[in-house]
């Protein structure tokens, strides 16, 4: 099993969303950076336990966890010409993007904020605390995942 954080602006979808959802699963889509793409194409597995992080918000951090229900299948919003995240260059047949499915785990009993996680030398090598790493999705170490599943 392989551990991530994946990132979402509450605005947009939120812990809560995914919370209310049929079966508390929904499809994660929208991601259009090569690199992301890639980690839910080759390498994102049914099962993998993942942080669900709000970002671009008041106080972003990790606010609970999610699984991989679904590994990475074509994110056919790139198909559709009335979507925001349409790409012309996408097709059924040779799609561009990917998009797996996450199914809500639980809830943290408080948000572990970006600031807070910045502060301890032992996730000093956590992707989303390095500067410039703007990715929307990361992996994330074992040891990384327990030490922060350890401040809740």
């Amino acid at each position: 099993m392989r551990y991530w954080l994946m990132k979402s602006e509450p605005d947009t979808f939120s812990i809560s969303d995914l919370f209310n959802r049929p079966l508390q699963t929904e499809h994660w889509d929208g991601v259009r950076n090569y690199q992301a793409r890639n980690m839910m194409r080759d390498d994102m597995k049914q099962g993998d336990q993942v942080f669900f992080y709000h970002s671009n918000c008041d106080v972003p951090g990790i606010v609970g966890i999610m699984e991989v229900a679904k590994e990475g299948y074509a994110d056919f919003t790139a198909f559709d010409p009335d979507d925001k995240h349409f790409d012309p260059k996408s097709s059924p047949d040779k799609p561009t993007w990917i998009m797996v499915d996450v199914r809500f785990v639980r809830q943290f009993s408080r948000t572990i904020s970006l600031k807070e996680l910045k502060q301890y030398p032992a996730l000093a090598d956590l992707a989303l605390v390095r500067r410039g790493n703007r990715l929307s999705i990361m992996p994330v170490t074992a040891e990384q995942w327990a030490y922060i599943l350890a401040l809740e």
